[in-house]
């Protein structure tokens, strides 16, 4: 009990033969083949990461004294 015997196997196969028939089968077979195919080439296709922009260079800005920033600065409440 519990062991498959070769003719489990043969009347199984016999019934999937005939419920799909042949024509299903390779067609089955082929859109399988054809989905692992684009599948690799999707892997294959990843992005590449792109460089990122170079930056410009800006000329360099004294900074700014804080009491000339905010004239309000200076009083004292």
């Amino acid at each position: 009990m519990g062991s498959f015997s070769i003719w489990h196997i043969l009347v199984v196969a016999l019934l999937f033969m005939v419920l799909f028939g042949r024509g299903k089968i390779s067609e089955l077979m082929g859109d399988v083949a054809k989905g692992i195919k684009n599948f690799r080439q999707g892997m294959a296709d990843e992005p590449k990461p792109t460089p990122p922009a170079q930056l410009e260079a800006k000329p360099a800005q004294p900074p700014l004294d804080a009491t000339a920033a905010r004239p309000d600065a200076t009083k004292v409440q």
